[in-house]
């Protein structure tokens, strides 16, 4: 079944939301504190180079969206 377009027009809708709040993220991501200076994020650097894989800010978001995502889900019950 063919998705109508009003359907359609809140989709794309959500999508730009979705987008235009993960660039607010990028926006003020480097005035929150300590995201992305945790002990556990690997910073290597060289000669023009930087590697940096932030695997413990990643986990602390990935808890935080779990527990905030879970709260929601249990919220709407």
């Amino acid at each position: 079944m063919p998705m109508e377009l009003a359907q359609f027009g809140r989709l794309l809708v959500l999508i730009g939301a979705v987008i235009l709040g993960i660039g607010v993220l990028l926006v003020v991501a480097d005035r929150v504190p300590l995201v992305g200076r945790l002990p556990g994020d690997i910073r290597v650097s060289g000669d023009g180079w930087t590697i940096y894989a932030p695997i413990a800010t990643s986990l602390v978001l990935s808890v935080l969206l779990t527990v905030v995502l879970s709260f929601v889900a249990w919220a709407r019950r």
